[in-house]
């Protein structure tokens, strides 16, 4: 039987939009059932708050500023190892199937003579996976993104003659006069989408996902199943878009006191227009109904899939991954989309399923360990039987935490986020080579390390709610210097001599490894070699 994991990332999902997380009235009980199949790690967060640079950190298991590709659209530099890179030398086939946001570094690959429709070319251009069917959503008319032909003959299959489905089917609304309304705009938000839910791209992606698992035979493989939704355009097809009137909706967690007198970053991005929409309390709650409809046509999905892989005889040697690339305001803390460090915008669930024995002792807990996104990367590593690469992959295997042998592997997660792309640095004055922002989280202290201003520093202890910013306050100055000092020691770590292991460094005895080569530097005799080299071989060196 061969081993296989199922690695399901959603996009723009909440940590808390699940019913096994506690939202008291949107059920999820699909994905409640992986967690009590497995283990819910209840204090997970991305490596960075927005879509590319924090699954890049996912798939390269390394940080931002390690992988370097700090924001939507910056390659990932030709030669960073992914997971795929890691996974198929085991002889894992690690395939995609729905979005990576992945930018390729064309240059590098030019330089290198990388033709992008090679083998390699391709792994190097689709972040070492195998696209099986690369969908990353985002196919406006007019937009950057490349459009998914697959998905477009799907669409005509099944009767739509639009030049883009994606665009006028499966994300816009119908009035009764038969004029198309763009589900880019948040008014609306509460309508249906004119695809029928069939036809939309959660159960697209989901029944192409299938497809792979069918054809896959008995060789191991890695699918990274990653759906578009409940990603913005905010809307959902029928019976999903009326499921969720306000009176579901969860709190608002703002203060006026948030606006009274923000951090100068903070405030900057309150400004930004999305963060302005989102104070309209109605377009809001509209979002949120779709939003909350999508997450319900995911468990739906999710809840078919597991069926499926039921009934091709896989549960019992498929690893299920489910998590999310960061999560959404949705109008909290004055704020729309994500991009900062509130726990709405980077703390993810995650869900792993180990359908082994060893993992039987912890089934249906919760973990309150603190895991970062590039821990994903190093436990799907393990559970293949790979060996341990701590000088390239940045994270930690979960496989301890799961099997019970282990209750934490860190003292505190860090996130970055790079904002030199945003309108916010032009109006702050900030140089692009400081629109930088890094958060260290303890468990308890939030400290946001921000280029050029004073710190943002939160207590989640007296303060969960993440409403009062005490970084300025020399009350709790102390805190903020020993979390600086944290920062500064994390700062300094080696991250960039993947070449060679520290392991290896470590075993080598430098000036015998020399003389062995013929440099006898510092000698003074033949004498005082021959002794040397005896010695060293005394030693087993």
């Amino acid at each position: 039987m061969s081993k296989n994991v199922l690695f399901i990332m959603c996009d723009q999902l909440r940590w808390d939009y699940l019913s096994c997380t506690g939202h008291p009235h949107l059920q999820t009980p699909h994905i409640d059932r992986l967690a009590a199949r497995g283990m819910l790690f209840d204090r997970a967060y991305v490596q960075s708050p927005i879509c590319g640079p924090s699954r890049m950190s996912f798939y390269t298991g390394r940080y931002v500023s390690s992988h370097g590709s700090t924001w939507n659209n910056i390659p990932l530099k030709v030669g960073e190892m992914t997971l795929g890179d890691h996974l198929r030398p085991l002889g894992v086939r690690t395939a995609l199937c729905g979005k990576t946001h992945m930018t390729a570094d064309a240059e590098g690959m030019r330089r290198l003579g990388l033709a992008p429709d090679s083998e390699i070319g391709v792994l190097v251009s689709e972040c070492g996976f195998e696209p099986y069917e690369r969908d990353d959503g985002l196919h406006p008319d007019g937009g950057r993104y490349p459009r998914n032909a697959a998905y477009d003959a799907h669409m005509r299959e099944r009767g739509w003659s639009d030049e883009n489905p994606w665009d006028s089917v499966a994300n816009s609304a119908e009035d009764d006069a038969g004029n198309i309304l763009s589900g880019w705009f948040m008014d609306h938000a509460d309508k249906p989408a004119r695809a029928a839910d069939e036809d939309s791209e959660t159960p697209y992606i989901t029944g192409r996902a299938m497809d792979f698992i069918r054809e896959a035979g008995e060789a191991p493989w890695c699918l990274h199943l990653s759906y578009i939704k409940p990603h913005w355009p905010y809307i959902v097809p029928a019976p999903y878009h009326d499921m969720y009137g306000p009176e579901t909706h969860l709190p608002l967690l703002r203060s006026e006191e948030e606006r009274r007198d923000p951090h100068p970053v903070y405030g900057a991005f309150m400004q930004e227009r999305v963060s302005q929409a989102f104070t309209d309390d109605r377009a809001r709650r509209k979002v949120i109904g779709a939003y909350m409809g999508l997450i319900k046509q995911l468990d739906d999905q999710i809840g078919l899939l597991m069926d499926f892989l039921e009934e091709q005889g896989r549960v019992e040697d498929t690893m299920i991954v489910f998590t999310s690339d960061h999560g959404d305001y949705l109008g909290d803390h004055w704020m729309g989309e994500k991009e900062l460090f509130h726990d709405p915008s980077a703390r993810i669930p995650l869900i792993l399923v180990d359908p082994r024995p060893e993992a039987d002792a912890t089934r249906g807990q919760k973990s309150s360990a603190l895991v970062e996104a590039i821990d994903v990367a190093p436990t799907i590593l393990d559970y293949f039987g790979g060996a341990a690469v701590p000088h390239i992959l940045e994270g930690h295997s979960l496989l301890p935490i799961l099997q019970g042998t282990r209750e934490a592997l860190r003292d505190f997660i860090v996130s970055e986020y790079d904002y030199s792309m945003r309108d916010v640095r032009r109006r702050l004055g900030v140089s692009v080579a400081d629109a930088k922002l890094t958060m260290v989280f303890d468990g308890r202290w939030k400290y946001i390390f921000a280029e050029g201003f004073r710190p943002m520093l939160f207590d989640l202890q007296n303060d969960p709610d993440e409403l009062r910013d005490v970084g300025g306050d020399p009350e709790f100055a102390a805190e903020a210097a020993r979390l600086e000092k944290l920062l500064f020691h994390w700062s300094r770590r080696t991250s960039q001599r993947t070449t060679i292991a520290d392991s290896t460094i470590a075993a080598r005895n430098a000036s015998i490894g020399e003389a062995r080569a013929g440099i006898l530097i510092g000698y003074r005799n033949e004498e005082e070699l021959r002794a040397a080299l005896a010695e060293a071989v005394e030693q087993g060196l």
